[in-house]
């Protein structure tokens, strides 16, 4: 039996700190006049597969450095350099008088990858862009599911598992004060339900756990009447909402990134050239700067591989050289400055996801409930063709949730226990997206091994 990462145990706790306030930041006056403002994310992650030596589950990334001759696997090293060198850039930046920001997307799986693999070299750079007080001023994490998961076609029942894992593994790695600025929250595969029971779940989970905001693709929504959203309207927040069936309703703040899918939006740092070109916009009885917000993976493809370092430094030399007003913002960030000028969540234009218009529309009262969903692309579904996967998560959930559901609630003392973190190991594993987005055979393949152990694991555990 494999020792789980710390995914569970101090379930009350987190979500008691998590409903705090989280602790001030001082206000950065340089930004105070600005006209425009640009935000980037790096998006990081690589898959656990039941694939070592002996079956043993193990980082995506090791098994690429174990087997260099196999499609792109050569990029291991240079992907494991790139999930690090963030913590040679912004020091750098800030010794040449720039003032640098990233926000950090990193999965459950990938982290415990770095665990595993002994990669201190990573775990250390994360740990100095998180907790040292100089690089807390540039850096911001976003939360995330901690395997990765599809959200629409994710068990409901499974998606505060998957939120809080994260939560407490990323403060098992950095400490409690360090969860605690962790505020915004980034969907993986950018993957927003419209089932409205499925959304109403997922925004509801999120807020439970502390999170203020959302980070949402501009194809995924729409505004109330079903229509999108101008581009100009983009580069402004807005309030999520979400109605499930029975009529409740639940919000969230939703920075919207732009056009799709596109490493080289980052990788050239695209938001900082669009936001040179922008003037303040009114939003209420305020005027705000617009904000052009962009994630990319950090580490796949020539462009982030090779290019973004450069483009990255060379943004921030402008920055710092020329007499402008644009600026770069952390998400969090931005909200405090809109907060301090009095703009609040209640005066943002409320959206819901794509499709949800017509949906209740052609369905009135008794929508059908959707797996689809919006992703960064709509030319993949994580559903079509992928019964061999879905039916086994959702066998895997029934059987998790019928074992421990009852004792979590009388005894808080069984989630500490291995034999349910190992249960819900393998239940978060094979809610991954990468068992779908890769196609039929191997990567399905492992999806069934991770059921059958799954399987086994929730009937031995006592």
């Amino acid at each position: 039996m494999p020792t789980p990462p710390p995914i569970a145990g101090r379930e009350a706790e987190l979500l008691a700190l998590m409903q705090q306030p989280r602790a001030p930041r001082e206000p950065d006056q340089r930004r105070q006049g600005m006209r425009s403002a640009f935000a980037c994310a790096l998006h990081m992650h690589q898959p656990t597969i039941p694939a070592g030596t002996n079956g043993e589950l193990i980082s995506h990334l090791q098994y690429m450095l174990e087997h260099p001759g196999e499609g792109d696997n050569h990029n291991a090293e240079p992907f494991a350099q790139c999930y690090r060198r963030m913590a040679d850039l912004m020091p750098q930046l800030i010794s040449e008088g720039c003032d640098p920001r990233i926000m950090l997307d990193y999965s459950g799986t990938l982290l415990w990858g770095f665990e595993q693999m002994g990669r201190h070299d990573i775990l250390d750079a994360l740990r100095y862009l998180t907790c040292d007080p100089l690089m807390q001023r540039h850096v911001e994490w976003l939360g995330s599911f901690w395997g990765h998961a599809v959200a629409s076609s994710t068990p409901l029942a499974d998606l505060t598992l998957q939120i809080q894992a994260w939560q407490h593994h990323f403060a098992a790695l950095f400490g409690d004060e360090a969860l605690q600025q962790v505020r915004g929250f980034s969907l993986p595969e950018m993957h927003l339900p419209n089932d409205p029971d499925a959304l109403h779940a997922l925004v509801a989970a999120l807020k439970r756990c502390g999170y203020r905001w959302l980070l949402v693709q501009e194809h995924s929504v729409e505004q109330l009447d079903g229509s999108a959203l101008s581009h100009a309207q983009c580069l402004v927040p807005h309030r999520l909402e979400a109605r499930n069936r029975a009529g409740d309703m639940v919000s969230i703040t939703a920075l919207i990134k732009t056009q799709g899918s596109d490493t080289k939006l980052v990788g050239q740092m695209q938001p900082f050239y669009e936001a040179l070109g922008l003037s303040p916009v009114r939003l209420g009885a305020a005027t705000i700067p617009p904000l052009v917000i962009q994630i990319a993976d950090g580490e796949n493809g020539g462009v982030m591989m090779n290019e973004f370092p450069s483009a990255f430094v060379q943004s921030y030399q402008r920055i710092r050289d020329s007499s402008g007003d644009t600026a770069a913002v952390n998400g969090s960030e931005y909200l405090d400055q809109l907060e301090a000028a009095g703009v609040s969540e209640h005066d943002f234009t409320p959206i819901q996801a794509a499709g949800q218009h017509a949906v209740w529309t052609q369905e009135e009262s008794s929508p059908t409930p959707t797996l689809e969903g919006s992703s960064w692309t709509n030319s993949i579904s994580w559903v079509e063709g992928y019964a061999n996967v879905l039916e086994p998560m959702q066998e895997l959930s029934a059987q998790f949730h019928r074992r421990f559901d009852p004792r979590i609630a009388s005894d808080p003392t069984v989630t500490c226990s291995n034999g349910y973190q190992n249960a819900l190991l393998h239940l978060l594993l094979l809610e991954t997206s990468c068992f779908r987005y890769w196609g039929q055979g191997t990567w399905t393949d492992y999806a069934r091994d991770l059921h059958r152990r799954g399987g086994a694991l929730i009937e031995q555990a006592a």
